[in-house]
């Protein structure tokens, strides 16, 4: 059980959304709502800590009347909300992103440019809205790349040749490149799909969670995050308090100090949530 005294004196809450927060349809949950409400009421701070863009937090940050910065692209990027003030953005370097385009020319493979408000795409790309698995990005198409490639939190390449796309993945690693992030991945919802996703390094979660605390002004433990995937487990920060939901991989449950009984589909955060709420109410 978790020290009364410490849910007593939280002052932030970040919670992953996918997985955690929403359900498997995307959606908040009333009890879920209703605690939050109530919470910041206590002046208890929310943000979140996504892999998605930060237009695709945008709603669900106004429905739950969140004023504070938000966590996308796993810590590429801190943004207020609202008002649109960058914290903290890495961009993806421009020369990499023009070889990323060219190698997607060269083997066919389906690219985008992720940025802040959109996911862009060009004609010969047009089927990118429909392979990438961006929950809730809003997508854009454009003429050209041109000016975008300075200002990319993210490259994204999406295909059936499984092989090309290894190919790509092993010319943009080191040596041939230095300081990106590589992800090679299949995708759930398209069978036989494959993504390359390239992101600068030195941003994760994890580190995003420190620049927020350090522009809040609030310490780790005053501090709780929940989550339950891979991109989750920097975020885990030692002197935070850390929630696993009851449906995380086993690398999470193992460094949480709570594991909730029941999965995101089933009101899971609501039962940290509930028994932070109860310890202020005592106070």
């Amino acid at each position: 059980m978790l020290n009364k005294k410490k849910l007593q004196n939280l002052k932030l809450i970040i919670p992953d959304l996918d997985g955690s927060l929403l359900n498997n349809d995307s959606r908040l949950d009333e009890k879920t709502k209703k605690i939050i409400k109530a919470l910041h009421s206590m002046g208890v701070l929310f943000s979140f800590a996504s892999g998605r863009l930060h237009s695709a937090l945008i709603d669900y940050a106004e429905e739950l009347k969140i004023v504070a910065p938000l966590i996308s692209l796993d810590g590429s990027l801190i943004k207020s909300h609202p008002g649109g003030e960058v914290i903290y953005q890495s961009f993806v370097p421009g020369r990499y992103v023009e070889k990323a385009l060219n190698y997607a020319d060269k083997f066919l493979i389906n690219v985008a440019l992720c940025h802040a408000e959109a996911v862009y795409y060009t004609e010969d790309n047009s089927v990118i809205p429909v392979l990438m698995d961006k929950f809730g990005a809003k997508f854009q198409q454009i003429s050209s790349y041109k000016g975008l490639c300075g200002k990319t939190l993210e490259i994204a390449l999406a295909g059936d040749f499984k092989n090309n796309i290894k190919y790509v993945k092993k010319k943009m690693s080191f040596p041939y490149t230095y300081g990106l992030n590589i992800t090679f991945i299949k995708s759930m919802k398209n069978p036989g799909i494959y993504y390359l996703e390239l992101r600068r390094k030195g941003a994760n979660k994890g580190k995003a969670l420190l620049r927020l605390l350090k522009h809040l002004k609030i310490k780790p433990a005053e501090t709780a995050v929940i989550g339950d995937w891979y991109n989750d487990i920097s975020f885990f920060h030692p002197s935070v308090i850390k929630v696993a939901m009851a449906n995380a991989i086993p690398e999470l449950k193992k460094m949480a100090d709570f594991i909730t009984q029941k999965d995101n589909d089933h009101e899971g955060a609501a039962e940290f949530l509930e028994m932070v709420y109860k310890a202020k109410k005592s106070i």
